[in-house]
């Protein structure tokens, strides 16, 4: 199925024709969308707006001349301008019968999109500032997947930094063994707030920094990978209860053995945009001049290779970001031992390792960067050096998920100053108030361990997901874990009504009923209009790599269907009974349950969440 609704779709195409009947050669975007609340019509256009200056005629004018040439739709039963706006009365039956057909996964298109997301240190726990980092990386993928695209999903270990090498120093510097008493990152973790602390004084910092120094050139040696690994799997545990899955995992050390730096500053000395001044503050360095490429800048130089050798994280980043695109190869693979599904089915979790055997990936077309807003800057830089290395088709492609940072009750979170709340930990919570809640309302639950942490996890999830990426989310537990209002509990809770609906019509023998459309009333109608969004919903989602457009979509979705399933008559009674509709309207009522059911389950599904059956 077209992510357009067919119904849209037609409605476009006949105006189309009636302009051109009008002897209007360039026509403008048709647009075609719902008509406010309380208007008349279903469907209406303000296109004739976008050609009152070209026809010069009054909007009101041109909206009637296109009623008048079109040729309606068998499904149209009323074609009529009010105002500027031409507006669609349609036969509510056909809205409906519509609205049920099943949005499928849309046809595969060409070229890979890489969706780089996580990239947590390896040196402690994932806190709540990475879980916006996941979340969104993780729908990303599942919507862009959904969309059409062939997604691969990557994972960067950095295990030669800093923070790697701290964490493993505090553990022998405090002569630390692990004890099994709680969760291995957790307890690296507090070793390396425990080192931050001391490392506060800076008589202690001197003494101590030549032995890190230390450990930081064993883990560029690759020495301590297997210690590095330990950290990284229990984080894996982490992503894994999230949801969160990844078909590569590659290693920064890997990346260093393999040369790609080198390789990467080959390509790009080549460029007339890259050079070494021979005087000023860049004297001896190698720079990229960007002030052709990033226009307004006040210094455009940027400096890939200091006067004394050393690389900046810039020419590291294009290097990788080249390869991410296929303009260098090197890394070998092998699947990564441990049972960790993969992103894509079917196949396992590889990872980069110096001795792999498996063929090197084919380079993306597109990827897709989640790396929060206050990296704009280098994300900036490695689009230029792939505009310097004559890639302009790459360049554009190289796109920047930028996010807003993550507070905690008001305050910014430290990894160093210990000032988080770990991932592990909220989860937990969110599971303990959703088993609580389970325990009061549903007793005679029949899972009520694994609803609690679909229900859980699900919530967090959706509060790191709802809100557009470039906006902060102050988290506070009370919001984030809320079993009512705009969260993903309303939403399961929405689509677990739907199925108990579902299974009394089985048990009562109603299941198969055949729907009799003729009985359509108008609150099917306004509910199948709402269904109908959802392929066009997934298409602005991915085209926009924005799973908040989603998340409102369905929240939208739980409204009408809860307004719906509540309707009153004028006098007070059910309006929209199910069981206990006249048979043929009945049929037509459990359709539409279905189709509410199906969509929410989809919806939930692209977002990282799972849809209960029973809460």
């Amino acid at each position: 199925m077209s992510p357009k609704s067919p119904i849209k779709a037609q409605l476009q195409q006949s105006v189309a024709q009636a302009l051109d009947a009008l002897g209007v050669s360039e026509a403008p975007e048709i647009v075609i969308q719902e008509t406010p609340s309380g208007k008349e019509g279903d469907y209406g256009t303000p296109v004739a707006f976008s050609l009152a200056r070209a026809l010069r005629k009054a909007p009101a004018q041109i909206a009637a001349d296109i009623a008048e040439k079109l040729q309606q739709p068998p499904f149209v039963r009323r074609v009529f301008a009010v105002g500027g706006y031409l507006n669609f009365e349609l036969e509510p039956g056909h809205v409906v019968r519509s609205a049920l057909e099943p949005v499928r996964p849309f046809p595969k298109q060409p070229g890979k999109v890489l969706v780089e997301h996580t990239a947590v240190n390896p040196n402690k726990e994932l806190h709540v500032g990475h879980l916006r980092n996941v979340c969104l990386g993780d729908s990303v993928a599942r919507i862009l997947d959904f969309a059409g695209r062939e997604v691969e999903v990557l994972n960067y270990i950095d295990d030669t930094g800093r923070q790697a090498a701290d964490s493993l120093f505090a553990l022998r510097h405090f002569g630390l063994r692990y004890d099994g008493g709680r969760k291995y990152d957790h307890w690296v973790g507090e070793a390396y707030v425990r080192l931050h602390k001391e490392l506060a004084d800076e008589a202690r910092k001197a003494e101590l920094e030549p032995h890190i120094a230390e450990v930081l050139h064993q883990l560029e040696e690759g020495k301590l990978r297997e210690e590095v690994d330990k950290i990284l799997r229990s984080q894996l545990q982490t992503m894994h209860r999230l949801g969160a899955r990844y078909d590569v995992l590659v290693w920064e050390s890997d990346i260093v053995h393999e040369g790609l730096l080198r390789k990467a500053l080959e390509i790009l000395e080549k460029s007339p945009y890259v050079f070494r001044p021979a005087e000023g503050k860049y004297a001896g360095a190698l720079v990229i001049d960007a002030s052709q490429i990033i226009p307004g800048l006040e210094d455009p130089y940027f400096v890939l290779v200091r006067s004394n050798g050393a690389s900046t994280y810039y020419a590291k980043d294009i290097a990788f970001q080249m390869w991410k695109m296929g303009l260098l190869q090197g890394l070998k693979f092998d699947p990564y031992p441990g049972d960790y599904p993969a992103f894509t089915p079917g196949r396992p979790m590889y990872t980069s390792t110096p001795a792999g055997s498996v063929p090197e990936h084919v380079g993306a077309t597109e990827t897709i960067n989640v790396i929060d807003a206050r990296q704009s800057h280098p994300q900036m830089i490695v689009r230029a050096g792939l505009e310097v290395a004559g890639r302009h088709d790459l360049a554009e492609g190289a796109y920047h998920l930028a996010y807003e940072t993550v507070l905690l009750e008001g305050q910014q979170m430290s990894g160093r100053k210990g000032i988080t709340v770990s991932v592990d930990e909220v989860l937990d919570e969110a599971v303990r108030r959703a088993r609580a809640v389970i325990a009061q309302k549903n007793p005679e639950h029949p899972e009520p361990e694994a609803a609690a942490e679909a229900i859980g996890v699900g919530a967090v999830r959706f509060a790191m997901i709802k809100t557009e990426a470039k906006k902060q989310i102050d988290f506070r537990y009370d919001q984030a874990l809320a079993f009512e209002g705009d969260t993903g509990p309303y939403l399961q809770y929405a689509h677990a009504r739907a199925s108990s609906i579902l299974r009394k019509a089985e048990e009562q023998g109603l299941a198969g009923e055949a729907p009799d459309f003729g009985q359509v009333t108008p609150y099917e109608l306004e509910l199948a209009k709402t269904l109908l969004r959802f392929g066009e919903t997934v298409a602005e989602a991915a085209k926009n790599k924005a799973p908040n457009l989603l998340a409102q979509y369905l929240l939208d979705l739980g409204a009408a269907w809860n307004g719906y399933y509540n309707a009153k008559t004028p006098d007070g009674k059910p309006a929209t009974p199910v069981l206990t509709a006249p048979q043929g309207l009945r049929g037509v009522r459990l359709e539409l349950v279905r189709g509410v059911k199906r969509t929410l389950a989809q919806g939930l599904g692209l977002l990282g969440l799972q849809a209960p059956e029973v809460m």
